[in-house]
């Protein structure tokens, strides 16, 4: 088993910085709770959103880098530790705050170079995490969108989007306005598990529905799907008809992927609490940071399949709530 693991690690391991990061160094660092800020100015606002991450964005803007949610899959990980800074439990523990990022943006929104193309917030760490309750980076962020009349949407596990439901509002008179609430699964014993800090998902699934309910559409992407813990049937069929349930105008399915930084993390985990599927992740992502071509096409056949059974999508759906997304959800 053993030998198994460190097959998996070898294909994205990297020695830790043997010295304190320049990040460490510059920043102005506070503490609070039990989460070390580190506050830098904004250098650029706007940033290419990897290829590799399989989003459907070009581009992106996170106030924060590091994650209190500390899921163990996620691929932001890699950023962590491309600065310096400790991508297991550091990512959660340790968030970059980028202040004075509204006033960046506004500067680059108004570059004659920008083409107003659509951007997301929130891919390198959750714009809504606890630390936003102190910072308050994104209502000004917002502000600065929609003054530039600029598309975006945004991507968060966090109810703490609805304190902004106004300010949502008002942007989408000027421009095309969504957001994305991440459900890869119901199961919240899998949550508390594997997203030890982020909103159940049943609470997401009602910040869904009130902004749908609010006119911001609001979809869900399903990610991400754990191969053989949660790419059941069952558990896809019931993923996706709590986001039908919550009002949904669109669900993405997205198989987990292991980078480099992420996957370290993510097999550690895996070892303590599924051990005897070390071997089948070996057969399944081998060497590299995607499950194999085969699986992922089926996973998302199923997952198109339910959404058109559950009329995810469609104005005339075919199927209508029979519960309310306030009650607990389960796999049924």
């Amino acid at each position: 088993m053993r030998a198994v693991q460190e097959s998996l690690l070898d294909a994205g391991s990297a020695s830790p910085p043997v010295e304190r990061p320049r990040i460490e160094r510059q920043a102005v660092t506070r503490a609070i709770g039990g989460v070390t800020c580190h506050e830098v100015a904004a250098r650029t606002a706007v940033e290419r959103v990897p290829g590799a991450a399989e989003l459907p964005y070009r581009w992106g803007v996170s106030p924060y880098r590091g994650c209190e949610g500390a899921c163990a899959y996620c691929a932001a990980r890699r950023d962590h530790r491309g600065i310096g800074l400790d991508a297991g439990a550091g990512f959660a523990s340790t968030i970059v705050v980028k202040t004075g990022l509204a006033d960046r943006l506004r500067r680059e929104l108004a570059s004659p170079r920008w083409e107003a193309e659509p951007v997301v917030l929130g891919a390198a760490g959750d714009c809504y995490q606890p630390v936003e309750e102190v910072y308050r980076l994104m209502p000004p962020i917002l502000r600065a969108l929609a003054d530039a009349g600029n598309p975006f949407t945004v991507m968060t596990k966090s109810p703490l989007v609805l304190r902004d439901l106004d300010l949502l509002r008002e942007a989408a008179k000027v421009a095309p306005v969504r957001a994305t609430v991440p459900v890869g699964f119901v199961d919240d014993r899998v949550r508390r598990s594997v997203e030890p800090g982020a909103a159940t998902p049943q609470r997401r699934l009602e910040v869904c529905a009130a902004l749908n309910e609010a006119g911001i559409p609001c979809g869900v992407l399903m990610a991400p799907i754990l191969p053989l813990i949660t790419d059941s049937p069952d558990h896809l069929r019931s993923t996706v008809r709590r986001a039908a349930e919550a009002g949904a105008v669109s669900v993405t399915p997205m198989v987990l992927r292991l980078p480099s930084g992420t996957r370290e993390w993510y097999l550690s985990w895996l070892e303590r609490e599924h051990p005897g599927l070390l071997p089948r992740y070996q057969a399944l992502y081998g060497r590299g940071s995607t499950a194999e071509a085969g699986y992922r096409a089926r996973i998302a056949a199923q997952v198109r399949g339910l959404a058109e059974t559950y009329g995810i999508g469609r104005g005339d759906r075919r199927w209508r709530r029979r519960r309310s997304p306030a009650r607990q959800l389960t796999l049924a």
